[in-house]
């Protein structure tokens, strides 16, 4: 094969700075991988690791001759900083690859990912990625965006290229849009040139919805914009930050790249950020208080709602397994009730061992340990029923995971009271309607739905639960979007809305 040398690689975490930190084998459970096998999994109909990864790989293949160099794709589910032995080993299994003769760098990153040695480890990899192959080959990134984006990513890289949608749906896109124009780079189409504004607002990830609101109005106008400039911008990005990782480069941030000319990028990258300032006070959002849900799921009329269990999101470095919301259901007699997904690999071992039709004391959380990260998993237990049992591989359907192969371990389906509670044993976000429908469960035959997720499951679970039908949550967790609960010890101050007077001017 011949074609352009192009090295891909990627870290993947989106770190909490107040949940566990991520060991080797927490990303060894999710993807650890690199060579011909990674190759393998990125041409497979449904692969396991990263969709955008996969979607730039498929994009080279079908635009001409290329030689990938695949050195090593590591992810992890949210998670708290990454530890350092972890974070170094993986830079000295690339750095090596990278002396080899390159045309070009893929860096498949998150974005928002925090070390325990370092408040900007995605930054500092491009940095290290641009001084071992130089200034002459091209590198090329995507992003999640929630990024918390750094100067030193920007002048590490040639081209940034962060999601546009929040559930995120448009992974494939992105990693396309990469690829396309990273095509364009080699062939001297262009010679990009990144601007980069940050904004001292860092709102909560439950204000960065897409689908309306300032967010998404925001970013609709970026891509406008770009439009109208007549092939002079590469891409525009916007960034909203993920708050809880705590570092100096939380803030909104708009990058945009230009196709040669700096001066244009940097006239609608600070064109954007006042149009983002000018809609600030947009960028706080109310919470439905647990005992208004309670209310809510004991009502007979009505439409269907789905509850969103915010302050245990395991997509954004939740536990997985705190029990205010269930225990407050279950205390009320709610009944049609559907509650996924509580990690608890003890409590779905032990259905597995009754097997389905037992009947027992199902006690969630018997190996809370007393870490800081655990406060909120308090101790559970009512009498529940196995109504099934399954080993977790599943692949998703709708949203953030369609058409991705899920390993949730050992898998269970509870019948306590009037509610059913999926237990799995890989701690995963529930934002696809296949955590039930494993079980043979029909959505539309509950009255009410919970999932431990922040907004992912808005797109999964869409068919069901219009916009109206959803409800945030006030439950306490480690990813709790009440700002004020949180010390926030390195987020830039003053920055709104967590200071309501903060002041900036282009």
């Amino acid at each position: 094969m011949s074609g352009p040398r192009v090295a891909l690689l990627g870290m993947i975490l989106e770190s909490n700075r107040y949940a566990k930190p991520a060991e080797r084998a927490d990303f060894e459970s999710l993807t650890w991988m690199g060579g011909e096998a990674l190759m393998s999994e990125a041409r497979s109909a449904t692969p396991s690791i990263a969709r955008e990864f996969c979607a730039f790989v498929t994009a080279m293949d079908a635009t001409g001759p290329w030689t990938p160099v695949p050195l090593l794709l590591a992810a992890c589910h949210p998670h708290g900083p990454v530890k350092e032995d972890v974070y170094e080993a993986y830079w000295q299994a690339v750095e090596t690859g990278l002396e080899a003769p390159l045309d070009a760098v893929y860096l498949c990153h998150h974005g928002a990912m925090v070390a325990t040695h370092l408040d900007d480890p995605d930054g500092e990899l491009a940095a290290r990625v641009r001084a071992k192959v130089g200034p002459d080959v091209a590198v090329v990134q995507t992003l999640d965006l929630h990024a918390n984006l750094s100067d030193k990513m920007c002048a590490s890289t040639d081209l940034i290229c962060g999601y546009r949608t929040n559930p995120h749906v448009d992974m494939i896109e992105r990693g396309e849009e990469a690829a396309f124009t990273l095509r364009q780079i080699l062939a001297g189409q262009a010679s990009p040139k990144i601007s980069h504004v940050k904004l001292p607002l860092a709102p909560a990830s439950v204000t960065l919805l897409t689908a309306s609101g300032p967010y998404g109005e925001l970013i609709d106008y970026g891509q406008r914009r770009q439009a109208e400039l007549a092939g002079e911008i590469l891409n525009v990005s916007i960034f909203g930050n993920f708050i809880f990782s705590d570092v100096p480069d939380n803030g909104i941030s708009v990058v945009v790249t230009a196709r040669h000319d700096l001066a244009i990028a940097d006239r609608l990258a600070h064109e954007i950020a006042r149009k983002a300032w000018e809609m600030r006070e947009r960028f706080v959002r109310s919470l439905t208080p647990v005992a208004e849900a309670t209310m809510l799921a004991q009502r007979e009329d009505g439409a269907p709602v789905i509850f969103s269990d915010a302050g245990d999101n395991p997509g954004g470095g939740g536990s997985g397994r705190t029990t205010e919301l269930l225990s407050a259901l279950y205390s009320a007699g709610a009944q049609q009730v559907y509650y996924g997904s509580f990690f608890d690999p003890a409590l779905a071992h032990e259905a597995h061992v009754l097997g389905e039709g037992a009947t027992f004391i199902a006690q969630f959380n018997r190996e809370r340990a007393d870490n800081p990260w655990e406060q909120w998993d308090t101790p559970f237990q009512a009498e529940a029923r196995v109504l099934a049992v399954h080993d977790g591989q599943v692949t998703g359907r709708l949203g953030l995971f369609a058409g991705r192969r899920m390993h949730l371990g050992a898998a269970a389906l509870l019948q306590l009271g009037g509610i059913k509670v999926v237990v799995i044993s890989d701690r995963t976000q529930t934002a696809d309607p296949m955590f039930f429908e494993m079980f043979g469960l029909d959505i539309a035959d509950a009255r009410t739905v919970c999932v431990k997720s922040r907004g992912h499951f808005r797109s999964g679970f869409l068919p069901w639960f219009p916009p109206e039908n959803v409800y945030e949550v006030d439950t306490a967790g480690l990813t709790s979007p009440v700002l004020s609960r949180w010390p926030l010890e390195r987020v830039p101050r003053p920055s709104f809305p967590l200071d309501t007077d903060t002041v900036w001017e282009a």
